[in-house]
């Protein structure tokens, strides 16, 4: 069973040493049309989608890659995603000269599997049926794993990938600081919840009285239905979201023992905020978001929380979509 250790800040410090060297420090945005828009006194934007491949999971993956043994590198390593993850083991793994092998749905995003490709990755495609792909993505990856002795690294449900990942949070908690201002809500896409394990860790360490949310697509709320009922719950099957970087059906366990640690609450977004979050993205801070990566943002303008008066950190987490999901995202919003 998956170990439930919560990683200390101590170790968060030393993950984000460790990887500041090999990431992007991307820009933390303010916008004062999404302040007045929201009600909000402020409005900063992490823009996570200008990191190295395009997402904050280049920080993750490269933490845990720096944990592997000798041999384990050498002998390199296997996971599944649907993209993001992906691009960021595959970026991860080139710069540190370790074979990587992703697992793919077959129904990844195009744009998101050549670009794995392009970061020298091996990528093994499935197909799901009607099953859960990620079910079926994990199976797949873990025959790989016996059959050519290649570690098997999960994409989120590991407390080093959920130490890695708060290095979004404890560079966002430095650049709020320097600019004198601490957020009063921390608004977080939610797949798996690697990253807002580690988000919420470094906030809960360091800015305590800051209340960080859950943001996931209706129908894959797994985070916040676990953390409403007191434990981790699976999602049942059903209709698709546009954020199909959010799509796990349930949490996993490091991440979720790291936000039952951290007071962290769950809400919902729909797919027409979410393009419509897109639009404004591009239009007002000249982001492209993919739309997991707008999710947060949806949550902001679709006035899913009170944030009048508030200091808002939205994390945008992905900019993995091509121009033509892209514009036909934005041009149904």
């Amino acid at each position: 069973m998956m170990t439930t250790t919560v990683p200390s800040l101590d170790r968060l410090r030393q993950a984000y040493a460790e990887t500041s060297g090999a990431t992007q420090l991307t820009p933390l945005l303010e916008s004062a049309a999404l302040a007045r828009e929201s009600g909000a006194a402020r409005v900063f934007v992490k823009a996570e989608s200008l990191q190295w491949a395009g997402s904050f999971k280049a920080r993750g993956a490269y933490w845990r890659l720096k944990q592997l043994t000798a041999d384990e590198a050498r002998r390199g390593v296997v996971a599944y995603s649907s993209g993001n993850f992906a691009q960021g083991l595959a970026a991860a793994g080139q710069a540190l000269d370790i074979p990587v092998t992703i697992v793919m749905p077959i129904d990844a995003p195009a744009a998101k599997r050549e670009a794995t490709k392009g970061y020298g990755a091996r990528v093994v495609l499935t197909d799901h049926g009607d099953r859960a792909r990620e079910e079926v993505a994990a199976a797949k990856a873990r025959e790989i794993s016996e059959t050519e002795g290649l570690a098997l690294l999960h994409p989120f449900d590991d407390p080093e990938i959920v130490a890695g990942q708060a290095g979004a949070g404890l560079e966002a908690l430095e650049q709020l600081a320097a600019k004198g201002v601490a957020a009063d809500i921390v608004l977080c896409p939610v797949g798996g919840g690697g990253l807002i394990g580690g988000v919420s860790l470094a906030f809960h360490y360091l800015s305590p009285s800051t209340q960080v949310f859950a943001v996931e697509p209706e129908g894959f709320n797994g985070m916040g239905s676990s953390l409403a009922h007191g434990a981790i719950e699976t999602m049942p099957l059903g209709p698709k979201s546009i954020c199909d970087g959010l799509m796990a059906r349930k949490p996993g366990e490091a991440p979720y023992a790291a936000v039952t640690a951290t007071n962290v609450r769950g809400l919902t977004v729909d797919d027409a905020t979410v393009r419509g979050a897109m639009k404004v993205a591009f239009e007002r801070l000249k982001l492209v978001l993919e739309p997991s990566g707008a999710s947060s943002l949806a949550a902001l303008l679709g006035g899913k929380v009170d944030v009048s008066g508030k200091t808002v950190l939205v994390v945008a987490t992905g900019g993995n979509v091509s121009l033509a999901d892209f514009m036909v995202h934005v041009n149904n919003a």
